[in-house]
């Protein structure tokens, strides 16, 4: 058995999410989200080149020049695991991310039941942002699996890595590797309106160039689901228009206010009882985010939310608050993960001042 299956089997059998390999140190896990020493040898730098060796898929070997690459690697007996290397002193390093076989549903992740409503849309996009970590791309699957399950959809997803395996139920799924089925995420955008999809799922948004795709895709009756990196669904709506010259933002933004459906902010929170559960901040376009967006008042877009909750908005303060209300997780790990600690400490005292409401009013 290879040094590099010995490991992944120790890091499934604790419940790693990640795998950690790096010159002259043991394997390290992250469990929980917290790093865990793995008391196995220690690596050297004939050791992570031979893994490397041994793992790296053809296409990418051909590239000599390459100094980070992503893959995904299917361990029999474990499952599949999205892989990240790159060079820290001209030796490789490795990452692994454990993804689990089965995609896991809304309730399994704990995630808001208006998920379900937002995934069964025609039309319209849904952003995922969160830090690395965060769980993005496994709400994103669940996203996916909820089309699946319950529509005829023919849905088209861009990878880079393909992670989850769909197969299909009541939609037609075809999954694309940028690398390995396509040149790049550019490449593959430019022709998938092509392809009759009813859905399109996008990895990550990494440039103006993605995101006009998403908009065009939206504008002409499509669904768009993808990630985004940012720390709240406001900073997204931000970061979105940023991919834009400063004389292209009006437009995209008012483009922006008919085709967003939703964007979900994630963070994840050690549970009492076990694991983590997702804080989530939710975004969604009623009337009063539209006119925000018309109006460019974003920074008033997190009163919306935090008002919102009749349409199924909440900010990461209610989720956090509603956490420990119920139990899930202590006021500890709660307070630090909010964003504002001071009003979440007020609201668990019973002080709710309704900033929101008041902001709006003005």
């Amino acid at each position: 058995m290879s040094l590099m299956t010995v490991t992944l089997r120790k890091a499934v059998s604790l419940g790693a999410s990640d795998i950690h390999l790096k010159e002259n140190e043991a394997p390290v896990f992250r469990v929980h989200g917290d790093l865990v020493n793995s008391d196995m040898p220690k690596l050297s730098a004939d050791d992570l080149r031979c893994i490397v060796v041994d793992i790296v898929p053809d296409h990418l070997k051909r590239n000599k020049e390459a100094f980070e690459m992503d893959f995904s690697l299917e361990e029999e007996g474990l499952g599949r695991f999205r892989v990240n290397v790159f060079l820290a002193k001209h030796i490789p390093t490795l990452v692994f991310r454990h993804v689990k076989t089965e995609i896991p549903s809304f309730k399994d992740l704990s995630l808001p039941p208006i998920l379900e409503k937002l995934s069964l849309c025609d039309t319209g996009i849904i952003i995922i942002t969160g830090a690395t970590g965060s769980g993005k791309s496994t709400t994103l699957a669940s996203l996916v699996q909820c089309i699946n399950l319950n529509l005829r959809s023919r849905i088209i997803t861009i990878e880079d890595p393909v992670e989850y395996v769909f197969f299909d139920k009541q939609s037609v799924i075809t999954q694309r590797e940028v690398g390995l089925d396509t040149e790049s995420f550019g490449t593959a955008l430019k022709y998938v309106l092509r392809q009759d999809p009813d859905a399109i799922m996008i990895g990550e948004m990494r440039d103006h160039s993605s995101f006009r795709v998403a908009l065009g895709a939206a504008e002409t009756g499509h669904l768009v689901l993808s990630t985004l990196h940012a720390t709240t669904t406001a900073q997204a709506v931000i970061r979105m228009l940023d991919f834009f010259p400063a004389d292209e933002r009006e437009q995209v933004r008012l483009a922006l206010s008919t085709t967003l459906r939703a964007i979900l902010c994630q963070r994840l929170i050690p549970a009492i009882r076990g694991g983590v559960v997702p804080a989530v901040e939710i975004l969604v376009n009623t009337p009063t985010v539209r006119k925000l967006l018309v109006k460019n008042e974003l920074d008033v877009l997190p009163a919306a939310v935090e008002t919102g909750g009749e349409d199924g908005m909440q900010t990461f303060n209610q989720a956090i608050y509603k956490y420990i209300k119920d139990g899930a997780i202590n006021e500890k790990e709660g307070l630090a993960q909010s964003p504002n600690p001071d009003a979440l400490k007020m609201n668990l005292k019973g002080i709710f001042l309704d900033e929101g409401r008041r902001i709006l009013g003005a």
